[in-house]
Order: C-alpha cells, then structure tokens, then sequence
C-alpha cells in the first residue's frame, strides 16, 4: 500500500486534475460525502490509533478530531453550490457599460503536511478544503503520530484514487524538502511548529510555490479581577490540559490580577482534580506526551519555579501531570518558547497595560483568552494586542465556529482556514470585467481633447 510519489505519480495527479474532473460541482459535493462516509466506517479503527498514538479518551479524540471534521464538511456542502457561483461585484463609471465578478478557480496540485498533536483532524480538516476548491492532494500524515498516519493511508487508498488524492509516508524532515525541490506544487499547507515552517517556506520559494502556515506561540490567557472566577478555572484547565497541553491554541501562560491570583489558583487545583482525579496517571481522560524527546524538554521546564499542583512524571510511559507553575519570571526559559505540554505558569499584573507589555515580548500568538467582565478592559486587549484569534471568556472554542475564519499572523503563520475561508484558501480569486460590446465611449482613446481629459478628472477623482 506505500506510495512513492515519483514522476509518474506527479504526471498522472497533474493530468488528472488538467482533465477538469475536479472543477465540477456535483464531483466535488460527491467526494466530499466519500470523505465523510470513509471516515464513519472506519471510527472504530481511528479512535484505536489516537489512543496507541496520544492516549486520548475516545470523548476526547471524536470530539476533537472526528466529530469537528463532520462539522466542517456538513458546513462546507451547505454553502459550496453558493461559493462556487461567481460573485458580482461594483463597475466604476470609468470602466462603464460593463459588468464585473470574482470567479474562484481552483489552484491544482496541493501538498498538506499534518502534525502529531491532532494527527487526524489537522490533516483531514484542510482536505476537505481542498476537494471543495476542487484540487488534487498529496496528503504528509505526521510519522511521529504513525498508528493514526496508517489508519489515514488506508482510509484514502481504499476510497480515492491515487491520481486524485495521494498519501506518502516518511520522514517530514527528509521527504517535504525533496518534494517541493523536485515537483512543482500549486499551494501548500502546513500545520507544525514555526521552526518547520521557515524551512517550509524557504524551499518552497525557489518555485515561488504559496505556503500556508498555521503555527503556534505562547497563546496568552489573562484573567481580570471582574472575571467569573469559578467559570475561568473549568475553562481554563479544560483548554489547557486537553491533549495533554499539546495544542496549538492551548492557554500558554496565565496572566492574572494580583487581588484574584490566590482564589483562581485554589479553583484550578480543585477543577484538575474534579476533571482528573485524585491521580491523573490513571485517569482515561487524560492523555500523553507523543515521545520522549518532547518529555525530556517539558520535563526541563520545571526546574525553574514553584509546583503548586502536579508536576509528577513517568518516564516509561511519557506521563507528566497537569502542573501549575508560579514564582515565574518572563526571563525564564519558560517563558522563552512555546510550551506544547501540561504546565502552565503563572504571573500577576496590576494594570491592564502591564499584560500588554508582557505579551508584546514574544512573536504575535496564535491565540489569546481573556476572562472578564469589563467592557473597557476587552475593548483596550482586542485593540491593543496583535494575535490570530480567540475568546473572551472561554478558551478554544473559537476553532468550533466554522463562520470564523483560523489562522495566526507573524510568527504565529501566515493565511487561514475553516468554512469559507478553507474554500478561499484553495482557489484563485479571479476578477473579469465583461464590457458592453455595443458602445464604445471615445474619450478612452487617444488622440485626446481637453475634454477628455476634464471627463477623466471626473471620473477619477
């Protein structure tokens, strides 16, 4: 069943999508019902391989990963017939008698490269943005993640031909370079850390091949002292330790006003406790570190701070417990990265314009989460702080609402996604301007007269 993507593959994938099978409605609202039906027979078999993969609880990972995938294809076939239509927009009286519209043409051939942390949904997620648009794939399944990578393998070959959508398997590190070295994408998408994602974008610049990156970064979560205290600790402990921290969006820190820090902390440690039990180790709610090497360096991060909750670790099964982190200062090297893992540390402020301060010395988070109840204190964060996206009053939910478009900016990625903003991202805005053949307005040509040129101040001003 492994697929080496060679010339051969390239060809047919490329005349494939030049014979126009793609382009069709009916085509691309048939594939999309393959996709979903594909992914129903065989839940049993993914839920299995995010559990060997991550430990995730089988309410976790349909949550996450397989029921968020039938949201989006349920919401991408409602609207496709209206997104494909094209768009009329305004004439300026300078172009006039004429008409013009925005026509979305698929871009071709893309390359969607997945991470580990939600190994299914992240890659399955932008492949129905890509049958919308009406593309080929080449599908990169993470191998870190290599249970859930074979399920995802099968899954495709089993239900769509090779030409059409491809899965290759191996090396990231090895094989995207390769590729994007030796074939000529027409787009390609890319969920993984900001490391990965400049190596990305500059091999793919030699063929001046567009990237999309969706990234990550320390996604702040500030609480103010009108905050509902015992709603902000269930929401954030949620969001936090959900796949054991290993999200993108995950709270990164916590900012919170001095005069509330002692009873939020007290409400954090009894919500882990309620969420997880006594002893999380044990708990089918909670998951893992995806590998050791990743477990060594969160494991690094502790050694600077006070543990106020957790902090314990098993190596032999990649356990770190849900951690609360204070006595944290921004020059730790806590603070320095992206955590990607269970701890969360914890600093105070007076002002609200100390927040912004403290954001403002790491690359422009993915996400931001701010519990309050202050009109004012939302108004100066929303306009004050640069971030992809987020929510006030509760943490991760954003990614639920396929109305909204996904994405980070700076260092946090480039580009979006989700509904229509999936759809926009794999086609070509096309403008045309069709003109009325039967008049002709002189003043457009040379040689041209006073008037004319009075007539095009007018219409130019």
């Amino acid at each position: 069943m492994k697929v080496k993507y060679d010339e051969k593959l390239y060809e047919a994938q490329q005349r494939f999508f030049e014979s126009g099978a793609t382009k069709e409605y009916a085509f691309r609202r048939k594939q999309l019902r393959i996709l979903k039906e594909a992914v129903k027979g065989n839940e049993k078999e993914i839920l299995h391989a995010l559990y060997k993969d991550l430990h995730k609880s089988r309410a976790e990972a349909y949550g996450t990963e397989i029921g968020f995938l039938y949201q989006e294809i349920a919401y991408i076939l409602r609207h496709l017939n209206d997104w494909m239509k094209p768009q009329r927009v305004p004439t300026p009286l300078m172009a006039q008698p004429a008409s013009s519209y925005i026509y979305r043409e698929p871009l071709g051939l893309t390359l969607l490269i997945a991470p580990w942390n939600y190994p299914f949904q992240l890659l399955m997620a932008p492949l129905a943005g890509a049958i919308a648009g009406g593309n080929c794939a080449v599908l990169k399944p993470s191998e870190e993640a290599p249970h859930t990578a074979a399920v995802i393998e099968k899954l495709i070959h089993d239900h769509f031909p090779k030409e059409y959508i491809s899965v290759i398997q191996g090396d990231g590190s090895v094989l995207v370079p390769d590729m994007l070295q030796r074939f000529r994408f027409d787009h390609v998408f890319f969920t993984g850390s900001a490391a990965v994602g400049k190596k990305i974008m500059a091999v793919a610049a030699d063929k001046l091949t567009p990237v999309t990156l969706e990234q990550g970064g320390k996604s702040p979560c500030i609480v103010d002292e009108t905050a509902h205290l015992d709603l902000a600790a269930r929401r954030i402990a949620l969001g936090k330790f959900i796949d054991a921290g290993q999200t993108c969006v995950a709270p990164d820190y916590l900012l919170v006003h001095r005069s509330v820090r002692d009873v939020l902390l007290q409400k954090l440690k009894h919500t882990i406790q309620e969420f997880f039990g006594a002893d999380p180790s044990s708990s089918e709610s909670y998951g893992r570190i995806i590998h050791r090497k990743r477990f060594d360096r969160i494991c690094q991060l502790l050694q600077k701070g006070t543990i106020i909750t957790g902090g314990e670790t098993v190596s032999e099964t990649l356990y770190i417990a849900p951690t609360i982190l204070t006595d944290v200062s921004v020059e730790d090297p806590i603070m320095q990265e992206e955590i990607f893992g269970p701890v969360l540390p914890v600093l105070t402020f007076d002002r609200i314009e100390e927040v912004a301060e403290i954001i403002d010395r790491n690359a422009r988070p993915l996400a931001l989460y701010l519990f309050t109840q202050n009109k004012q204190t939302e108004r100066f964060i929303l306009n004050k702080i640069r971030f992809g996206g987020g929510c006030i009053n509760d943490t991760l939910m954003h990614l639920s609402n396929p109305n909204l478009p996904f994405g980070g900016l700076g260092g946090s990625g480039t580009g979006a996604y989700h509904g229509r903003y999936s759809f926009q991202t794999f086609t070509h805005a096309k403008g045309i301007l069709k003109s009325n053949s039967r008049i002709d307005v002189s003043f457009r040509y040379p040689p041209y007269s006073r008037f004319a040129e009075r007539l095009l101040r007018f219409l130019l001003k």
